[in-house]
């Protein structure tokens, strides 16, 4: 597996970066540390996990693992933001909330730093302010070396950088957003402050909670059983199949299969890929049930599409824009890169 600098910083990272949501909740804690292993035996160095990852056991697991591993050979992300209590101060971005995370993440991780530092969302209730040197102060205490931002619109992780900029604070070196060939509406705005500013892009839902795997076809009436998303609206994830299912989303999973028989590759390795080679994508966030799940995934790297078959799939996957998208639209297709 290959590094790649995280944004503009000297951090390097391997170009897949594993997601462990799935560590403590469909997956034991013995079948995680097999999964671990196996994607540190590939080379991978980068792991992204969260507080709330069923209420800490994400951590834990990690942490477990990390004990038994050169910690400096790994660089550990996680985030803060949302509840992990019932008290009024147990949620947001507020200082008291995140000082309590950083030191309970701590805790769960066994470590004594974390390298990547993520705000999981945006807070409306608590001043940018107070959540920014707060960030600030964990890394100039050395609790976090790199702090980050997840599921940001453009204009507020824009605002967060102008106003650290003009501070002096530590600014964030990396977006987490969700990004594949069905939710392209992060190119609109969010990777060109990405591109910008020197923010690495470390996209999650790369498969769209599968539907970019290959499972599912058009002539299907429902999704099988086991699957994400068959329990989708039950479970309140956005990739319903009352959401996907439509031309579009079929017209470009022909696409993606055609390119995928091509290359003798899956097409959710075909998806992977894909962003791989997207501009301002640094590492995709692969996740994984299983081992098998895993296995197929890192088989998205080592390898590229072509510039004819990137074409392809950029075509399949463009979504309608209005104004004032649309005039970047534009000069995109003049400019080849659509």
């Amino acid at each position: 597996m290959e590094f790649r600098y995280l944004g503009k910083t000297g951090l390097r990272v391997s170009e897949l970066c594993l997601g462990t949501m799935t560590l403590g909740r469909e997956t034991s804690e013995e079948d995680s540390f097999n999964i671990l292993n196996r994607y540190r035996d590939e080379g991978g160095n980068f792991l992204d996990t969260a507080d709330v990852y069923t209420r800490g056991a994400s951590e834990e697991i990690v942490g477990k693992w990390l004990q038994k591993q050169n910690r400096d050979d790994f660089v550990l992300a996680t985030k803060v933001r949302f509840p992990m209590g019932e008290g009024p101060n147990d949620v947001g971005l507020s200082r008291k909330h995140i000082i309590s995370g950083v030191k309970e993440s701590l805790r769960r991780l066994k470590t004594d730093y974390i390298d990547l530092y993520q705000v999981h969302a945006w807070d409306p209730r608590t001043p940018l302010e107070e959540t920014l040197s707060t960030l600030n102060d964990l890394v100039r205490e050395g609790l976090v070396r790199y702090i980050g931002a997840s599921n940001f619109k453009g204009w507020q992780l824009q605002k967060a950088i102008d106003l650290s900029r003009s501070k002096g604070w530590e600014p964030f070196v990396c977006l987490q957003p969700q990004y594949n060939l069905l939710s392209r509406a992060t190119e609109f705005e969010l990777i060109e402050v990405c591109i910008n500013e020197g923010l690495g892009v470390i996209p999650w839902s790369p498969l769209r909670g599968g539907w970019l795997s290959g499972k599912f076809t058009r002539d299907m009436v429902k999704p099988p059983e086991n699957t994400r998303i068959a329990v989708a609206e039950e479970k309140g994830y956005s990739e319903t199949w009352d959401m996907y299912n439509n031309d579009f989303t079929w017209n470009l999973i022909d696409e993606l299969k055609a390119v995928a028989e091509e290359v003798s590759k899956t097409p959710a390795q075909v998806a992977i890929n894909w962003l791989l080679q997207r501009p301002g994508v640094t590492a995709p966030i692969i996740g994984a049930r299983t081992m098998d799940q895993l296995e197929a995934n890192l088989g998205a790297a080592g390898w590229a599409l072509t510039e004819e078959q990137m074409d392809r799939l950029n075509k399949a996957s463009n979504l309608f824009v209005s104004y004032p998208y649309d005039l970047a639209a534009i000069e995109q297709r003049k400019k080849g890169r659509e």
